[in-house]
């Protein structure tokens, strides 16, 4: 039997280094690549607007809003958490960003453990069945439902069960200025989640399903899986805590990667159903030339992506000690 060592802590430093670097890398990018964008807040805001401006307001406010404080300045205030105010909404960035984080983690967070849970189980099963009717005709349908954007799927579920059959709400989180119980606002914020949740599952749940059971198939060929056989071991524990665990990988990288781009992984939908999530703030800062949600929203969603990234590879070496092993 290989004994695998524990810790490698070489290994460990120098990844910890390399994702510092990333995160300062991402530091510089969310500063600079915001003010490539063409146009102002100012053009943004006021070219259809019924306010005129004279020639001096107007060199005035775009003196103003587009001054340069420097890269320095701007990492000086991000030391001291200070992410500035919205040009937009006259409000903390830290108050808007973290007003619509909750949302988007809620869905987000829902559909990925869902979709995950679900296309891992009928992965494994299905590639055990490998060969049967039922396995053939999980995977044709699977495979139809993957190449369906979430877009046509949002709009299919918006038109047919908000609009036609008016079964959910076609907007929003919750009802508006509604004063009611704990348990009647989960109530609703649930009747709100229903269409983009569903609309996200349906778009994740069948790679997951074909990821699991492509995984599974090549691992159920392995040797220690005959003689896991041989042993007289029950079929499900051969299946879970064999096979699976061992085709487990490929989909603890997917997972982590969808929550990672957890903003361009909801963007559409939360435009779609008008959901209050990161993506609609994004969207909205970017129609209004908003630098400093622009640069939040940014620079905070590339940091998440590298701590979950980061956070990955520790977890792979809990799931694997090979890969402890090779580092």
């Amino acid at each position: 039997m290989v004994s695998y060592p524990k810790h490698s802590t070489p290994g460990r430093i120098g990844t910890i280094i390399t994702f510092s670097l990333a995160a300062l890398a991402m530091i510089y990018l969310s500063y600079s690549l915001p003010r490539l964008l063409p146009g102002d807040f100012v053009t943004a805001m006021y070219s259809s607007s019924h306010v005129t401006l004279t020639a001096e307001q107007e060199a005035e406010l775009r003196a103003y809003y587009t001054e340069e404080p420097g890269f320095g300045r701007y990492l000086l205030k991000l030391v001291r958490l200070d992410w500035g105010y919205s040009y937009a909404f006259l409000t903390p960035v830290s108050e808007l960003f973290f007003g619509a984080l909750p949302w988007t983690l809620l869905l987000l967070g829902t559909a990925n453990v869902l979709s995950i849970f679900i296309g891992f189980v009928t992965g494994a099963e299905a590639a055990w069945r490998r060969d049967s009717r039922l396995e053939k005709g999980m995977v044709g349908g699977m495979t139809v439902l993957e190449g369906i954007p979430e877009i046509s799927t949002g709009i299919i579920l918006l038109v047919v069960f908000a609009l036609n059959l008016q079964w959910f709400p076609a907007a929003g989180a919750e009802t508006a200025y509604a004063e009611v119980s704990l348990l009647a606002r989960l109530a609703t914020i649930s009747h709100h989640l229903a269409l983009p949740l569903t609309t996200l599952i349906l778009s994740y749940f069948p790679g997951n399903f074909l990821m699991t059971r492509n995984s599974m198939i090549m691992v159920i060929k392995a040797p220690f899986i005959t003689t896991a056989k041989a042993k007289g071991l029950p079929p499900r524990r051969i299946r879970y805590a064999h096979a699976a665990r061992n085709a487990l990988l490929p989909l603890m990288t997917r997972f982590g990667l969808r929550f990672a781009f957890m903003i361009t992984g909801a963007l559409v939908v939360e435009r779609i159903y008008s959901y209050p999530g990161l993506g609609t703030l994004l969207f909205n800062a970017i129609q209004a030339r908003d630098l400093p949600v622009i640069q939040a929203v940014v620079l905070i969603s590339s940091l998440i992506v590298l701590a979950i990234i980061l956070g990955l590879e520790f977890i792979y070496r809990i799931i694997d000690p090979r890969i402890e092993h090779a580092h």
